[in-house]
């Protein structure tokens, strides 16, 4: 009877999350280190736990997203703040602080994009985008989705391979990976000016190696068919350092 009221309970509890308003974000730190998840709403949405927070080692929280939230999160590393929440970042920092609020992370970084409905659409569209660079693997899995829903992920550690060139490091560690946009502002690898469509700008050998070492990643700015995913789910696990 216990077992059945609790199998009762969370059928109940599944079919109220899967039709209130709303999503929630699962968001875990499997890394080997503390992580900071940085946060930054699209201009207009609201801005959840005021743009960011600390992810001891094995550590999750549980983020209430409203209804059409557009946004993206990263996850900073080798941060250090005061009792003020200020100080700075090896990697994604915004600003120096521990709070983003409304500052995005500087680049490279990798970056969970997401636009959960609109007013048109109720579909979520969400993706692992590499376009800024790479410092921490990480990975977005739909929890209680409709068919179809797809995985967005880079789950290797890009840093292992980063080519000299592009290479970003810290005390001699490469901690991160820029993009080709990254390293030359060059309007071929940006997407830009004349190569600013689908049609002229196309993968070069720098994004080539992102989308083989993570194939359900954004390598490039028009790498929509198989970096972007698209899903309709009550809640979203975000997992930085996912098994692989």
């Amino acid at each position: 009877m216990r077992t059945y009221s609790h199998l009762l309970l969370f059928l109940c509890l599944s079919f109220y999350l899967s039709f209130s308003n709303g999503t929630q974000l699962i968001i875990v730190n499997n890394c080997k280190e503390s992580i900071w998840p940085g946060i930054l709403a699209t201009a207009g949405h609201e801005t959840p736990s005021n743009g960011g927070f600390h992810l001891n080692i094995g550590q999750q929280v549980t983020l209430e997203i409203p209804e059409l939230w557009s946004g993206r999160i990263w996850g900073r590393q080798g941060c250090c703040f005061d009792e003020n929440g200020k100080g700075s970042c090896q990697t994604g920092d915004c600003s120096g602080l521990l709070k983003c609020s409304g500052a995005g992370g500087i680049p490279p970084a990798t970056l969970v994009e997401m636009t959960l409905g609109t007013t048109t659409n109720t579909r979520h569209y969400y993706d692992v985008s590499l376009v800024d660079g790479f410092n921490i693997p990480v990975s977005m899995i739909p929890i209680g989705g409709i068919a179809g829903c797809g995985v967005a992920a880079c789950e290797t550690d890009l840093n292992q391979c980063c080519p000299e060139y592009l290479a970003v490091k810290s005390k001699g560690k490469v901690v991160g990976c820029k993009s080709a946009c990254l390293a030359t502002n060059s309007p071929k690898y940006c997407c830009t000016v004349e190569f600013g469509n689908k049609n002229t700008c196309k993968p070069t050998a720098f994004s080539r190696l992102f989308k083989t070492i993570c194939p359900r990643a954004y390598s490039y700015a028009f790498d929509e068919s198989t970096g972007l995913k698209n899903c309709k789910a009550p809640r979203y696990l975000i997992t930085f350092c996912p098994p692989n």
